[in-house]
């Protein structure tokens, strides 16, 4: 699988771009891809959005940097290196349906799967195998990534977001759920809580 994150100008995927992608060969962690692009003209950026990731409105649209159609197309390239290609994350569906209308939009000649693989259900299930109650708030779940990494005995996701450190954050969680073990070198120093070996 190979667990991506994006950082956009919102969440519409529509009518926001993506300004970075962060992505981690699951099955070989030391392949990874980060790539920052400007936006696509005419395309909302919010404040919100800027704050949680970093971004100015100067940076994403400066014309000297990669266009979001050469991003996406650097990263199918990457990608094709890879034998399986489902998209995992926090909140996979999100990062898909971005890459998915960039692709669209340039009528690129690739097709992401429509399949996803989400950490919050695998720290969920994991919650009720050991028989823990997952956090739960305003009677829904209350696993957010930072409850996660948390779970699985990492810090919280360092402010502001950035593309590559949310993919190798959910990636080495994911390797914690699913193995009991670590993935990177990087997190090392953080012990693997033993409910999760």
């Amino acid at each position: 699988m190979i667990v991506v994150d994006v950082e956009t100008t919102g969440v519409d995927s529509k009518k926001n771009s993506i300004v970075s992608i962060g992505a981690i060969d699951f099955s070989n962690p030391q392949n990874q891809f980060y790539q920052e692009c400007r936006v696509w003209e005419g395309a909302e950026i919010t404040q919100q959005a800027l704050y949680i990731n970093g971004f100015t409105k100067e940076q994403i649209t400066d014309q000297n940097k990669m266009s979001l159609e050469e991003a996406v197309k650097k990263f199918i390239v990457w990608m094709g290196n890879i034998a399986e290609q489902t998209l995992a994350g926090e909140n996979p569906s999100f990062d898909r349906d971005f890459l998915r209308n960039s692709i669209e939009k340039y009528k690129i000649n690739y097709r992401i799967g429509h399949r996803t693989i989400d950490l919050h259900s695998i720290c969920y299930q994991h919650h009720l195998k050991k028989e823990f109650r997952p956090p739960i708030r305003d009677s829904r779940t209350d696993l957010n990534l930072d409850g996660i990494l948390k779970y699985s005995g990492l810090p919280e996701e360092p402010k502001p977001h950035h593309a590559l450190t949310g993919a190798k954050m959910e990636a080495e969680a994911f390797s914690r759920l699913i193995y009991g073990k670590n993935l990177l070198p990087e997190f090392e120093k953080y012990s693997v809580p033993d409910y999760l070996k």
